[in-house]
């Protein structure tokens, strides 16, 4: 299926972030050429600079619509995917306007960008899971269940899935397919993503990489908080999969997705943490509360069985091996300067084949 990316142009929106940046090296190693629209680098190290990788990358931001525009059209993109975003929760509750901005004013100024160019005939739109309104239950949530978000972040994000259904209704109707436009659009719900080359602060992980980088303690708030953990190749495998199927002009994929690890897979920060220091025996971690009162969801669990039954595909890496492959790469970078990401993807391309 992935063979239809040959000889087509991709365009990426947050190719400097992290899930960006992993996603055109995603490319890269299938011989697919992409360009990048992005701000600079926020942290320092920073994964998109570390790979060696040349393709042209558009610094500027997505509020600036004129720019995006311009640069989508000089792009001349077959397909479009959306991951720019401000997308943590704490920093949401202390400029929340930035990420409204940022979430739902980007991506509408992506939709009319990809309207304007006649090139684009598919459209993936990058959200979270954290769009559902989260009950505390133990229920896996599936794509049609009730949109809310407790937190900025979260509530962005859902803001961005209506706009999304909207502009499908409205500008890409599919009973309209290839009669009044030929254009399809999917959205895609996944939230914990792991992998090496994520520095952004209060993200499991990476404060725990960073802290032992320098031989500190790593103080973990919520260790009883349950997530559905996936390393980021498995999610973006999925964006892959759903981008190439429309692609393929197959229009029963443009529609809203969930991409998650199994629901037996899912496990607390606790339990997370023990299975990180089992690849690195350096890490040492001390539980307790943050130090504010922004609430974060205790339990989300996503349903990923649409996928795996409509779109052929499922999770290659359960929890366990994500959370190796991730603290194997930092543990790399930190001792020696490797970068294990080109590893990282040729070993799940064959775990793709087995």
């Amino acid at each position: 299926m992935l063979e239809i990316y040959q000889h087509k142009k991709v365009f990426i929106t947050g190719n400097t972030g992290f899930k960006g940046s992993w996603l055109s090296a995603f490319f890269h190693k299938l011989n697919v050429g992409v360009e990048g629209y992005a701000l600079a680098p926020e942290t320092e190290p920073n994964h998109f600079s570390l790979l060696d990788i040349d393709y042209k990358t558009t610094i500027a931001n997505i509020l600036d619509k004129e720019m995006l525009t311009s640069a989508i059209s000089k792009a001349q993109p077959d397909i479009i995917f959306h991951l720019a975003a401000q997308a943590l929760v704490r920093p949401s509750y202390i400029d929340p306007v930035n990420t409204y901005q940022t979430n739902v004013i980007g991506t509408l100024n992506v939709l009319e960008a990809a309207r304007k160019c006649k090139t684009v005939k598919a459209i993936v739109l990058i959200t979270t899971d954290k769009v559902y309104e989260n009950k505390e239950w133990e229920k896996p949530y599936s794509e049609t269940d009730e949109l809310g978000g407790y937190d900025m972040y979260s509530s962005s994000k859902a803001c961005c899935e209506i706009l999304i259904r909207s502009y499908r209704n409205s500008f890409f109707n599919i009973d309209d397919y290839k009669v009044k436009h030929d254009v399809l659009i999917a959205s895609a719900r996944a939230g914990n993503v792991i992998g090496g080359g994520d520095w952004s602060a209060d993200r499991l992980i990476p404060d725990i990489a960073a802290a032992t980088a320098i031989h500190k303690k790593v103080q973990i708030r919520n260790p009883k908080s349950v997530r559905p953990w996936q390393h980021v190749l498995d999610c973006l495998y999925g964006y892959i999969l759903l981008g190439a199927r429309l692609l393929n002009e197959e229009k029963q994929f443009a529609e809203a997705w969930n991409f998650s690890p199994y629901s037996s897979e899912v496990k607390n920060v606790e339990e997370i943490t023990i299975i990180a220091k089992q690849s690195w025996e350096n890490i040492d971690i001390e539980f307790g509360k943050p130090p504010d009162n922004f609430h974060e969801a205790g339990l989300l669990i996503l349903d990923n069985s649409k996928a795996i039954s409509k779109l052929q595909w499922k999770p290659v890496w359960d929890t366990k091996e994500a959370v190796k492959k991730t603290i194997e790469w930092y543990k790399a970078y930190c001792q020696d300067n490797s970068i294990l990401t080109g590893d990282n993807i040729a070993d799940y391309l064959k775990s793709i084949k087995q």
